[in-house]
């Protein structure tokens, strides 16, 4: 009975997922098309042509690594609902690993599923609250805030800080394993300047991989 119910359950979330999934894809496909019915323009498609050329290979890299280095560790209700939402490396994913880490249950489990889905659609929640009270507290805060010299520093280092502060709690359960990936990500970051902000998502994938090698090794030699 239990392995029925288990199976209904995965059936359920490969069904919606993938529905919900085509329907955002649907959606989002079909706003370009009706601003430019509406509007009765259309793209240079040389120009469309050319960019995909260029930046497109990158981005299917991306998505076939992403989707094979996040789903292990999102389960797959996380996952659907992630990929819809976006932001995952950011956001969905330190909150569903941290859910998980809680809750002592591995993502590929049934209670995993549950709770990976429930923190991730939390996060979702949070986020879209958060930038509608932002946009409608912006304009009268903006005035405050633009020009503002003495806070502008503080806003330069918000990534920074939350980057960090999610950085002390994995890497204080085992430090050993932190050093090589940190190693690794500054010579990059600091020796190949054409590492930038439209080519880092990729070296989230390629920093799992580096740290699950370095992990072996070191397991290897009796070191963790």
């Amino acid at each position: 009975m239990k392995n029925r119910k288990e199976i209904s359950y995965m059936d359920s979330v490969h069904r919606d997922g993938t529905i919900w999934n085509l329907i955002v894809m649907v959606i989002l496909l079909a706003f370009p098309v009706v601003v430019g019915l509406i509007f009765q323009a259309s793209p240079d498609w040389a120009g469309v042509g050319e960019g995909l050329i260029a930046t497109a290979p990158m981005y299917w890299a991306v998505g076939v690594i992403e989707t094979i280095t996040f789903i292990p560790m999102l389960g797959a209700g996380g996952s659907y609902l992630s990929f819809v939402t976006g932001n995952i490396s950011n956001l969905k994913l330190p909150c569903a690993v941290n859910a998980l880490e809680n809750w002592n249950v591995k993502a590929q489990s049934e209670e995993g599923e549950i709770v990976s889905t429930i923190a991730i659609a939390v996060s979702s929640i949070v986020t879209t609250v958060i930038i509608i009270l932002g946009v409608i507290l912006i304009v009268p805060l903006s005035a405050l805030i633009e020009g503002n010299e003495t806070i502008q520093p503080a806003f330069d280092q918000l990534l920074p800080a939350l980057f960090g502060a999610l950085g002390v709690v994995f890497i204080s359960k085992n430090w050993k394993i932190s050093i090589a990936p940190i190693a690794l990500m500054l010579i990059l970051f600091v020796f190949v300047p054409a590492i930038n902000t439209s080519t880092v998502g990729i070296m989230v994938p390629v920093g799992v991989v580096f740290t699950l090698v370095m992990s072996r090794i070191l397991y290897k030699k009796g070191l963790l």
